[in-house]
């Protein structure tokens, strides 16, 4: 394609974001990810940086269209928002997330044209990377479709305990522009791109045999309970007795085991409203040596609400949700717009978030490190409880997808903080998938989706850790800019010498 053909350009990426989604789960045709990257970089580079800009654009929203289309399922079906606010939040959300390709086509191509031929190998993998990072944390953060998650069941899950699941996009992007690179310069010793790659993925698949963490002495024997209430009946007045006997009659036949943990917000009623019903289950629960862990809301004493898991504990341990998710449990609207919410009878209500230094919470000998839904989304925000956490639990509400491929994504985001940390995780969810997750991010133990089950295993906490709990994103990020300021500095002096 000509440098003036931006209109195929743009079809091509769109075409190249569109299949993107297709290697994460549940499909996982996980070569698709340096595919579909590696397309993109060859229709983005050498072009006009206005150009660039708008094939990055067609690139990131066509991947997040298609790759999270939940998101309406979630605000229009279950959130019951009118129509028009479910378009708009939905379209909304793409069109930004959707902007970081297209400032990396921009960027690309605005400052390191003249790179020469490593350009490709180096310099669009580094960018990608600062993309992805950003997209993590800004305007709240959003890291669903990382490259490296896609990568859960590849060689490369070796170095999630290393770099993260940053680190692994670094390598998918490396690899991606090594196949362009293949491609396009032929005059090259094809050596250099084929062994790059070959090195990174061998790497990968030896790092897999390393154990980045020790196991402890005792084991510990865990039931998660999932009770499989469909979402839009859960808050129903009618739902509430019939719920709570369900989930005191799933536990009941799991008491004597070490530890039973419910999902978000399991119980349909707000914390100070069932203290009757809690205590029957922590007495029952403790007379038998179980710790019931239990996602419930509560009220905050500004008069709005909380999100939280209880340990029955006797103490009544609590970890409040830090990350909220935007226009789920809080609405960065103006007032205007949340006086028409209320008129509206929509919630407009924000929840209050948790402090950012909260402990893990006591589980007889052990230490959990707990997440509610959308939190373990962020493997960062995490590393501290990853470095004084002994098994990680992450409790959700996937009922708010639907049947959509959202839960099966969520599972696999998870799996990827578990090798991360070298921990244990346990995932209770309300219609599934609830699992159990080895230190390695291997599913051992599963559960149907939209079916009352109960998940039983016994794993280990886990002592030591990882490179990556020590040191998180910074290495890989560190590494990408280290690469462009080197690009920078090489183009600054090769101006200079003409």
């Amino acid at each position: 394609m000509r440098r003036d053909s931006r209109g195929l350009r743009c079809v091509a990426a769109a075409f190249a974001g569109a299949v993107l989604p297709l290697a994460f789960a549940p499909l996982q045709w996980l070569w698709l990810a340096p595919l579909s990257l590696g397309l993109f970089f060859f229709v983005v580079d050498e072009q006009r940086p206005r150009d660039g800009f708008w094939i990055g654009a067609c690139y990131g929203w066509s991947s997040f269209l298609f790759g999270t289309s939940w998101v309406y399922i979630s605000v229009r079906e279950f959130g019951q928002a009118p129509l028009p606010v479910a378009l708009f939040v939905t379209a909304g959300m793409v069109l930004i997330l959707g902007l970081y390709a297209a400032l990396i086509g921009y960027v690309g191509n605005r400052y390191f044209t003249r790179c020469g031929q490593f350009r490709l190998l180096l310099v669009w993998p580094a960018l990608w990377i600062i993309g992805e990072w950003l997209r993590a944390r800004l305007l709240s953060g959003f890291g669903w479709l990382s490259l490296g998650y896609s990568q859960s069941d590849s060689a490369l899950l070796g170095y999630a305990p290393v770099v993260g699941v940053l680190g692994i996009s670094f390598i998918l992007a490396l690899s991606a522009g090594a196949g362009v690179l293949f491609l396009r310069r032929p005059q090259l010793p094809r050596l250099v791109p084929i062994g790059v790659v070959t090195l990174l993925w061998f790497a990968g698949f030896a790092l897999q045999s390393v154990g980045w963490t020790n196991p402890r002495a005792e084991p510990v024997s865990v039931s998660l309970v999932q009770g499989a209430i469909p979402q839009d009946e859960k808050w129903l007045p009618r739902s509430r007795a019939p719920t709570l006997a369900l989930y005191a009659e799933l536990t009941e036949a799991e008491l004597g085991r070490d530890l039973i943990i419910w999902p978000e917000a399991a119980i349909p009623a707000l914390y100070h409203r069932v203290q009757p019903y809690l205590a029957r289950m922590e007495a029952a629960a403790l007379a038998r040596n179980s710790l019931v862990l239990l996602g419930i809301l509560r009220d905050d004493p500004d008069s709005t609400f909380q999100n939280t898991v209880v340990a029955l504990n006797g103490d009544r341990s609590t970890y409040v949700k830090r990350h909220l998710v935007p226009f789920g449990e809080y609405f960065p609207v103006p007032a205007f717009v949340r006086r028409w919410m209320r008129l509206m009878s929509l919630p407009y209500t924000d929840a209050v978030p948790g402090k950012a230094d909260q402990a893990p919470l006591p589980a007889g000998g052990e230490l959990l490190g707990v997440t509610i839904c959308y939190e373990d989304v962020f493997g960062a925000e995490q590393l501290e409880f990853a470095r004084n956490a002994s098994i990680l639990v992450n409790v959700s509400n996937d009922a708010w997808f639907g049947d959509s491929i959202a839960a099966h994504q969520h599972l696999q985001i998870a799996r990827m903080r578990a090798a991360e940390a070298g921990r244990y995780l346990l995932r209770a969810t309300n219609t599934g998938i609830s699992a159990v997750i080895d230190p390695w991010g291997k599913v051992l133990e599963r559960s149907p989706q939209f079916r009352a089950a109960v998940v039983r295993a016994d794993i280990t906490g886990m002592d030591g850790h990882t490179p990556y709990a020590r040191f998180g994103d910074w290495p890989a990020l560190m590494l990408a800019v280290t690469i462009l300021v080197a690009a920078l500095a090489a183009l600054r002096i090769s101006r200079q010498q003409n």
